[in-house]
């Protein structure tokens, strides 16, 4: 039987048709993608000329405390290993993924800005200039590199920005060299400012070094003139790094060391994850406290180590839901609630948790501290498995705060209730007693619970007794020390201490 061919040729031209045609589009859209990936990842300031959203009118300059009943009541963060929650917390609850590992962030590298990372040579308008273009972008991240140092002066990096925004410091970051190097028209108050941000993250594996020394030796500075006492003269110096009026943001992986003032500040904010963090100071380095928390709500800080010349971790006024866990403080002040209603102001802080804490060679342990004549309340406080080694002060309350011998005794104070130790064990240093309750004349401490709180000498066999004044509570277990000086039940001006509270 004779075949036909016309068919078969038509099908052998449709099937070379088909594959030229696959084989074109194939390569249409790899060019594509490869031209898409260009424009998205490229380092050149001119890849992104878009500015971001102007910032508010009002300047993060100004030591602003907004009002903590403008805040929304948020619920305590998870810790990072609440990984089975259904909803998504409000604090973040881990760091944002490497943006250099993901074809969808856009990487600003400073030294594609014109910086130069000598460590002396001014990088402040390259750090600009990539702060505004990573802003203006969807997970943007501003990075500063491993193996250079950037020396930048005081800036504020504001926002608002699209969301995502990484600011990635792993090599060197510092600012000048002290207050004759400070540029006289900069603020001398704070270096690094995060305004008006959300959902930002600052980390990475490198240092931010607040070259503090040559604020630390100025002669206002306690104990710093001549004899060893304080003499006149300007004495303000800067905060290192400030989160002002800013929501979820988290801080992890970096090392911070000696700052001129506070380490890390943040006021005004709403959802903090901190992480990772080893914070550093000399011993004898004034007014450095670690992490300064004021006016914030929603807090978690995890897994650090902070040893400076100040508080670990001071809690201020209008701070609720503070989770801390896993962080070692020493030397230092130990973590303290204060001091609060300085000037006769109202203090308000609430549902604060410390637990799986280590302090060490610190002047305080765990500290309340209240001016006499505020009001409001400190309530729902819980320390909870703290190891204690050669502290003073372990526990302390002390509500007769004062900087010098011309305070006064006043009629009002902050309320102090609901307060939980337990499983506080360790040491103490015999210079002070090992628990101290200094509560209000009028206004007194109630609802302690003390237990399993277990503290003896660092040197010698003598046991300080506690101290109480006017404190109310409980002891669940035996306390070494006994603290016989608790008062049981609750007082009879309990009516009258209630509204002192928030």
């Amino acid at each position: 039987m004779k075949m036909n061919k016309r068919p078969l040729v038509g099908a052998v031209w449709a099937i070379t048709f088909l594959v030229i045609s696959t084989s074109s589009v194939v390569e249409g859209r790899y060019h594509h993608y490869h031209k898409r990936q260009k424009k998205v990842i490229g380092n050149s300031p001119l890849a992104v000329e878009v500015s971001p959203a102007a910032p508010p009118a009002l300047s993060p300059s100004l030591e602003y405390s907004p009002d903590p009943s403008h805040s929304p009541q948020t619920s305590i963060p998870s810790s990072p290993a609440a990984a089975g929650i259904s909803a998504p917390p409000t604090v973040p609850s881990d760091p944002y993924p490497d943006p250099r590992s993901s074809g969808t962030s856009c990487i600003f590298d400073v030294t594609s800005f014109g910086a130069v990372g000598d460590g002396t040579t001014d990088d402040t308008a390259a750090f600009r200039a990539a702060w505004k273009a990573a802003c203006a972008v969807k997970s943007g991240t501003v990075l500063a590199p491993s193996g250079l140092s950037f020396m930048i002066t005081s800036t504020i990096f504001s926002g608002p920005c699209n969301p995502g925004l990484v600011f990635q410091v792993d090599g060197l970051l510092m600012p000048p060299n002290g207050p004759d190097c400070w540029p006289k028209t900069d603020s001398v108050r704070q270096w690094l400012v995060f305004y008006r941000l959300d959902n930002m993250t600052l980390r990475g594996s490198g240092t931010i070094d607040g070259n503090g020394e040559p604020w630390w030796d100025l002669p206002c500075k306690p104990h710093r003139g001549p004899n060893g006492k304080s003499i006149p003269g300007p004495c303000d110096s800067p905060s290192m790094i400030r989160f002002f009026l800013s929501t979820n943001v988290a801080v992890s992986g970096l090392r911070i060391q000696n700052s001129p003032m506070f380490h890390m500040k943040f006021d005004g904010c709403e959802g903090v994850f901190i992480e990772r963090l080893s914070i550093s100071s000399p011993k004898l380095s004034p007014n450095t406290d670690g992490i300064h928390l004021e006016n914030t709500k929603s807090v978690g800080i995890y897994d650090s180590m902070i040893a400076n010349g100040d508080d670990c971790i001071s809690i201020g006024p209008g701070c609720s839901d503070v989770d801390i866990d896993g962080v070692t403080c020493g030397p230092s002040h130990g973590i303290s609630i204060g001091s609060l209603g300085v000037h006769n102001s109202q203090a308000c802080v609430s549902n604060i948790t410390v637990r799986n804490a280590v302090i060490r060679e610190s002047d305080n342990g765990l500290r309340i501290k209240t001016w006499q004549g505020g009001t409001g309340s400190v309530s729902g406080i819980s320390f909870q498995n703290i190891q204690m080694e050669n502290v003073r002060n372990c526990i302390i309350v002390d509500q007769y705060y004062c900087l010098s011998r011309a305070c006064r005794n006043e009629t009002s104070a902050v309320y102090v209730t609901d307060l939980e130790f337990r499983n506080i064990k360790g040491t103490y240093n015999v210079m002070n007693p090992p628990i101290h309750f200094a509560c209000s004349d009028t206004i007194a401490c109630t609802n302690i619970t003390m237990s399993e709180v277990e503290l003896l000498p660092h040197e010698g066999q003598l046991v300080d007794d506690p101290f109480c004044w006017n404190a109310y509570g409980t002891q669940e277990t035996l306390t070494i020390p006994p603290i016989d000086c608790l008062l049981d039940g609750m007082p009879q001006s309990l009516a009258e201490s209630s509204r002192y509270g928030c």
